[in-house]
């Protein structure tokens, strides 16, 4: 028995999404039907949107989804009707890497999250007329009432914990979290430089502070997102639009920089202040999405000491991480809820350009 969903569709690029109903196909013996109660907005959908990162259209988009399960595969185990989830990416399970507890870095990772398609090929939805449209963005397509996820992307969740706020855990707060605790090793005594402080940073900024490090030095160009990176954990601020950016960056860390750094960016400059500014022989890891134009002189990296790293995900594996992120809020060590502004489902262009221009840091759609 197939499913209508209410979806918000994006039919081309820098378009506004409209909501047309889309039909899902029946769950497959390893799948679940969700019905998304909300969807985190995280800025690789608008670099979708803007053509940043290259898609097919028409197209539903969203992937920070949380909801409870409606219908369960034949093959599945662990999940029963009327369980609560967060939906994370999209990995099969089989390559080298997810083997080796490396499933954002599955071989199909670009296939299964980025390609609409399931492994084999095929989509997960059409238009009720029978036309083409794009699903399975990260495995779920969860700007829509139901959405169709592997069991392997779902997460379990408490139900003593609101699903209008687990959503995002599943993307965006899980890579700037993960990034610090998993892909960079941030522990007690260490300093760390974050350059931008949205969702992704500013979940960085909190993971760092739990982890014990003691100087964290948050470079954003709005004051007011540098005033909530202190309340979480900042112990130095520097403006981004400074001249001397490198240098007060290298005088926060006691002048012979961070052992770490995370870009959320991917603005070659800002990338460059934060090679200058590091101890020699530091770790940098990059998470953004680079407009396509986007280059870096080799004379950044030649010579500079430092290691590069390309995280996805955080470097998570969602069922284990997202579970832990949860115990560190309920703990009061992850207030990763005060970053996040719901949303009515058909408000989602007013959450857009609240996220754009500053206003939400973390906007989270609520269905109907």
């Amino acid at each position: 028995m197939s499913t209508t969903a209410l979806a918000a569709v994006l039919n081309g690029v820098d378009e506004s999404f409209v909501f047309e109903d889309v039909v899902l196909q029946d769950p497959r013996p390893d799948e679940l039907l969700v019905r998304i109660v909300a969807a985190g907005l995280c800025h690789t959908d608008l670099a979708v949107q803007h053509g940043h990162i290259p898609s097919a259209f028409p197209r539903v988009l969203g992937h920070e989804g949380a909801g409870v399960v409606e219908r369960v595969g034949a093959d599945v185990t662990g999940f029963a009707e009327g369980d609560h989830v967060a939906v994370s990416f999209a990995s099969c399970g089989r390559c080298e890497n997810c083997l080796a507890g490396r499933p954002a870095y599955c071989l199909q990772f670009m296939l299964l999250n980025i390609g609409g398609v399931r492994a084999d090929g095929t989509g997960t939805m059409a238009l009720p007329d029978g036309g083409e449209v794009v699903g399975s963005f990260f495995g779920q397509s969860s700007f829509a009432t139901h959405a169709l996820v592997a069991a392997r992307n779902a997460v379990k969740i408490d139900e003593d914990v609101p699903l209008d706020l687990v959503g995002p855990l599943g993307c965006g707060i899980q890579t700037g979290a993960g990034t610090v605790l998993n892909s960079l090793g941030v522990g007690a005594g260490d300093a760390l430089v974050v350059s931008g402080t949205g969702a992704v940073g500013l979940s960085a900024i909190m993971a760092a502070k739990a982890a014990g490090a003691t100087t964290i030095v948050a470079v954003d160009v709005l004051p007011e997102r540098l005033e909530v990176a202190k309340r979480l954990g900042a112990t130095h601020l520097v403006d981004g639009k400074a001249d001397d950016v490198v240098d007060q960056i290298k005088a926060a860390t006691g002048g012979v920089g961070a052992e770490y750094a995370l870009d959320t960016t991917a603005i070659p400059a800002v990338i460059g202040n934060l090679i200058a500014s590091a101890r020699f022989g530091a770790k940098i890891a990059t998470v953004g999405v680079p407009k396509p134009d986007a280059v870096a002189p080799v004379a950044l990296f030649s010579g500079s000491g430092v290691t590069l790293v390309g995280a996805i995900e955080g470097d998570a594996v969602p069922q284990t991480f997202i579970p832990k992120l949860l115990a560190m809020y309920k703990a009061g060590e992850f207030p990763f809820d005060t970053l996040i502004t719901t949303y009515p489902f058909d408000e989602i262009e007013k959450a857009i350009a609240d996220t754009q221009s500053g206003a939400a840091v973390k906007a989270v759609l609520v269905m109907p």
